[in-house]
C-alpha cells in the first residue's frame, strides 16, 4: 500500500479516472456550455449596437428594435435553458459516480472482513462511505468544467475585445493571471484544512458511534455525563475546524473580488478617458469608439466571472482531493483484492464439501503468527468441534476459511485448492455465525432479507418457525415490520442468535462456521441454542469453536489447537 505522500501524486488520475466513468455526460455539458458562451457574447454585441445606433441617432428605430428583439429574446430564453440542462447533466453524472464508488468502498469493506479495523473504527468508515464520498460532489459537478471553462472564456472575449482595442485585450489578459496565482496560493491552504476536517470528523464518528453501542455499559457505570462531555468537547473541537474552514473560503473570495473589480475599474479608465479624448498618448482622439467600448465594458466582468468561479469551486477540488486521500488505501486493497480474484476460478458449494489443510499456519497482517501448524480432515456432512484455550488461533481458522487472513501452507475444499477460488464469490455459499449476531437497527423482516433479498413473508415466517421465534414475533404488534435497535436492541441475546440462525437457514449454506454462538449466553439458553443447532445443522459440514463441549454432544468430532508457541 503506498503512503499518504505516494497516493497525493495519484490522486489527480484517480479523479480522472472516476470523471471517464461519465466522459459523454461530461463532453455533452460542456459542449452546451460552450454554446452558452457564445450566446452571452453575441448577445452582448446586439446590446452595444443597439445602444450606440440609440446614441449616434439620438431616437431608436421602431423597425431596427423589432429586427434585433427575436434574436436578443431568443438568447435569453435560451441561456437558462442550458444552463438548467448542464446542471442537470452533471448532476446526475456526479451522482451515478459516487454511486460506483459507494459500491466499491461497500466491496472492499466486504474483501476484508474483520481486518477492515485496520483502516479505522466501523465509525470511521461509515464516514467514507457517507460523508467523503459525497465531498466528491463539488468537483464533479462544479471544478471539472469550470477549469475548461476559466481557461476558453477569457480568450474568447479576449478576441473579441482585440478587434476593437488591442490595449485593453493586453490589460485584460495582463490582469486576468492574479485571479489563478491567488486561487492556488489560497487553494493549498484549503487543502490542508479541509484534510483535518475530514480526519476530524472521521474520528468524532467514530468515537460517537463506539459510546452509542456501550450506553449500556455506560449507563450501568453511572458514566453518561462523563461520555456527554466526551462528545460536547469533540463536538466543539469539530465546529471550530469548520469555521475556521469557512474563514478561509470567505477570505479567498473576497481576495479574488477585489482582483476582480480592480481589474474592471482598470480597462474602464481607460476606456471613460478615451471616450472624453483625454488620454495622454492619444489626446484630442477616441481610440475606442461608443459600441466597441460598450461591449467590452459589458464582456469585462464576463471575462473574470469564469475565473472568481473558479476560485470558489477550488475549494470543491480541494474537499474532493482530501475526500479521496483518505478514501484511497482502501480502494487499493480492494481493487487488489478484486483483481486477484478475477483471475482465479469461480466455484460455489452445491453439497456440504469436505475440507482439507496441510501445514495450515495463519498469520496476522502484522506477520504474527495466530495459528500454529495444523493438518485435518473433515468429511462430507460431518459436524466437528474445534477447541483450544484462549489465543490458539479457533477464530484466526474460521477467518483463513472464509478467506480474510493470510495463511501458509494449504486448505482444499472439495478437494479444489483454496489459492486457486474466487473466495469472495465462495463466501456466498458459506454460512457464518459469530459471537455477536450481525443484527441491524432494521426491521425483523429486512434483517432477514439481508441474508436472501428475494425471501417472501411466507420463507421468513417457515425459517422463524424453525428457529421457535414466531410464536413470539406473532405476538407483536407490528409482526416481522418490529423495528430493532442498534445491535438488535429489543430482542434478547438468545433470540438474537436464534434470528442469526434464521438467517442462516434462509442463506440454505451447505457449510456452516460457527464461531461460539452461545460465548455470552446464560447456561440454559446455550443449551436450547445448541439444542436447536443440533437440529437445524443436520446434513450440513460444520465446524463449531467453543469453550464449553457439555451441551455438544451431537458433534462427530473434535479437533484440538495448542497456542503458537511465543
Amino acid at each position: 500500500m503506498a503512503n499518504q505522500s505516494d497516493q497525493k501524486y495519484i490522486i489527480k488520475p484517480f479523479l480522472r479516472k472516476l470523471q471517464k466513468q461519465q466522459s459523454g455526460t461530461f463532453r455533452l455539458a460542456w459542449c452546451l456550455m460552450l454554446v452558452n458562451s457564445v450566446l452571452m457574447i453575441l448577445q452582448n454585441g446586439l446590446l452595444a449596437y443597439l445602444f450606440a445606433f440609440w446614441l449616434e441617432q439620438q431616437k431608436l428605430v421602431l423597425s431596427v428594435l423589432m429586427s434585433f428583439l427575436p434574436y436578443l429574446a431568443t438568447s435569453w430564453l435560451l441561456r437558462p435553458i442550458i444552463n438548467y440542462i448542464v446542471d442537470q447533466l452533471l448532476l446526475r453524472a456526479s451522482i451515478a459516480i459516487r454511486l460506483n464508488l459507494r459500491s466499491r468502498i461497500l466491496n472492499a469493506i466486504a474483501c476484508l472482513g474483520p481486518e477492515r479495523s485496520a483502516y479505522g473504527s466501523d465509525g470511521a468508515l461509515s464516514t467514507q462511505v457517507l460523508e467523503q464520498v459525497d465531498a466528491l460532489d463539488g468537483y464533479f459537478i462544479h471544478f471539472v468544467l469550470q477549469q475548461k471553462l476559466a481557461a476558453v472564456i477569457p480568450l474568447l472575449i479576449a478576441a473579441v475585445t482585440f478587434a476593437y482595442s488591442p490595449l485593453a485585450a493586453c490589460l485584460l489578459l495582463f490582469t486576468a493571471p492574479l485571479v489563478p496565482v491567488f486561487m492556488i496560493l489560497l487553494g493549498e491552504a484549503a487543502a490542508r484544512k479541509n484534510r483535518q476536517q475530514l480526519a476530524a470528523l472521521a474520528s468524532l464518528s467514530g468515537r460517537f458511534l463506539d459510546l452509542l453501542r456501550g450506553m449500556p455499559t455506560l449507563r450501568r457505570l453511572g458514566a453518561i455525563t462523563q461520555a456527554q462531555r466526551a462528545v460536547d468537547t469533540a463536538a466543539e473541537s469539530y465546529r471550530i475546524r469548520t469555521l475556521s474552514v469557512l474563514r478561509l473560503a470567505f477570505l479567498s473570495t473576497a481576495v479574488l473580488e477585489l482582483f476582480a473589480a480592480l481589474a474592471i475599474a482598470l480597462v474602464a479608465v481607460y476606456l471613460g478617458l478615451g471616450l472624453l479624448g483625454v488620454l495622454p498618448w492619444a489626446n484630442g482622439t477616441i481610440p475606442v469608439p461608443y459600441q466597441g467600448a460598450l461591449l467590452i465594458l459589458l464582456l469585462a466582468p464576463e471575462f473574470y466571472q469564469p475565473l472568481r468561479q473558479l476560485g470558489v469551486d477550488y475549494h470543491d477540488k480541494a474537499k474532493a482531493e482530501a475526500a479521496a486521500l483518505n478514501l484511497l488505501p482502501l480502494l487499493q486493497v480492494a481493487d487488489s483484492v478484486m483483481q486477484a480474484e478475477s483471475e482465479k476460478i469461480d466455484y460455489v458449494l452445491q453439497t456440504p464439501p469436505s475440507i482439507q489443510a496441510e501445514q495450515l499456519c495463519v498469520h496476522g497482517r502484522d506477520q504474527r503468527l495466530r495459528l500454529a501448524e495444523i493438518n485435518f480432515d473433515i468429511q462430507p456432512q460431518e459436524r466437528v468441534m474445534v477447541f483450544g484455550e484462549s489465543g490458539s488461533g479457533k477464530s484466526s481458522l474460521l477467518q483463513a476459511l472464509l478467506g480474510f487472513a493470510p495463511y501458509s501452507g494449504n486448505i482444499y475444499i472439495n478437494k479444489q485448492n483454496y489459492a486457486d477460488i474466487n473466495l469472495s464469490l465462495l463466501r456466498q455459499s458459506i454460512a457464518y455465525l459469530a459471537q455477536t449476531p450481525p443484527i441491524m437497527a432494521l426491521t425483523i423482516a429486512d434483517n432477514l432479507r439481508l441474508a436472501k433479498s428475494s425471501a417472501t413473508d411466507q420463507e421468513l415466517q417457515q425459517v422463524l418457525q424453525q428457529v421457535s421465534l414466531w410464536d413470539l414475533i406473532e405476538r407483536l404488534p407490528e409482526q416481522m415490520q418490529t423495528q430493532l435497535g442498534e445491535r438488535g436492541q429489543g430482542m434478547s441475546g438468545g433470540q438474537l442468535q436464534r434470528l442469526a440462525i434464521a438467517q442462516m437457514l434462509l442463506r440454505n449454506a451447505p457449510l456452516w462456521l460457527l464461531d461460539e454462538p452461545t460465548a455470552h449466553l446464560d447456561a440454559d439458553t446455550a443449551e436450547n441454542i445448541m439444542v436447536l443447532l443440533d437440529q437445524l445443522s443436520i446434513g450440513k459440514t460444520v465446524l463449531l469453536i467453543s469453550h464449553d463441549v457439555s451441551h455438544a454432544q451431537w458433534i462427530d468430532r473434535k479437533i484440538i489447537l495448542t497456542a503458537p508457541k511465543g
